[in-house]
């Protein structure tokens, strides 16, 4: 992969990553957009997105150090004693919504490799993505009843949330979005869906990079693409830093319509790059 390619996919991956537009339908797409040569089946591909995750896992645990040590501290049991049931309780909902998308996503791997070489079909889910946001702001909206806080999360409510993050295993539909709009539709205030989506997202990085980072280390075939990924992964982690504390702010003061801008980014982007691919294709 040629180094400027590399670093725009980072660049682009760190800014999406955490934004509900889909990080990963960006990356199958852009390149067939600008007309780069990428082999989005070559070995190296999806261990080299992996690795751009990794940065944003390390924005996440850098952003959110606080909930991570106060779950660690509850887990093996330091603290009073209402800290480490609370400490306990939020590792429970959070290992609770990750079980879902690590079951499917380790029996559908080889099915996704061949969908993330299909860029037609990343730019067409990314229309859905945004029709999936809009849906739910509508239903949202219609909901009479007073959101709540994230601290009154049920194992329930995680279960159904983590149902909802399996959509991301399609390119074009985002992880944040669907895991936001699970909660909302749960009765959470935008903050607290945001807050923890991008708790539950670190674990299913952390998942990801175990099982293809060492793929890229072994591969014979790309000499200095750990060292390129590497680099691509701080340029990663930077961006997506600088998205989760503005959209942190962002989802607070836009309580009654904060994924609409980004449902009519889905739509446009998607309807867009559809047919610009079908008609160079």
């Amino acid at each position: 992969m040629d180094p400027l390619h590399a670093i725009i996919i980072a660049v682009v991956q760190g800014a999406t990553e955490l934004f509900p537009v889909s990080s990963l339908g960006h990356a199958v797409v852009l390149p067939a957009l600008l007309g780069w040569h990428l082999d989005l089946q070559s070995p190296g591909f999806l261990p080299f997105l992996v690795m751009l995750h990794v940065g944003t896992a390390l924005a996440l645990l850098g952003f959110f150090w606080r909930d991570w040590l106060a779950i660690l501290k509850g887990v093996i049991g330091m603290g009073d004693s209402h800290a480490v049931r609370e400490g306990r309780r939020v590792f429970v909902l959070i290992v609770v919504a990750t079980i879902p998308v690590v079951i499917l996503g380790l029996g559908l791997e080889h099915v996704l490799r061949r969908v993330f070489a299909t860029p037609l079909i990343a730019a067409a889910f990314l229309v859905v993505n945004g029709l999936l946001l809009l849906g739910g702001e509508r239903l949202k909206g219609r909901n009479t009843v007073s959101t709540r806080a994230l601290s009154t999360l049920t194992t329930t409510d995680a279960a159904i949330i983590g149902l909802w993050q399996c959509l991301a295993l399609i390119p074009g539909i985002s992880r944040s979005g669907a895991t936001i709009l699970g909660a909302v539709l749960r009765g959470v205030d935008h903050e607290g869906a945001a807050h923890f989506s991008f708790l539950i997202a670190t674990p299913v990085i952390v998942a990801a990079a175990v099982l293809e980072v060492p793929k890229l280390m072994h591969d014979s075939a790309a000499q200095g693409a750990m060292s390129l990924a590497l680099v691509s992964a701080v340029v990663a982690g930077v961006t997506a830093l600088a998205s989760i504390a503005f959209l942190m702010r962002y989802f607070r003061g836009h309580e009654h319509w904060a994924l609409t801008p980004f449902a009519i980014y889905c739509i446009l982007a998607g309807i867009g790059s559809f047919g610009f691919l079908a008609l160079v294709g």
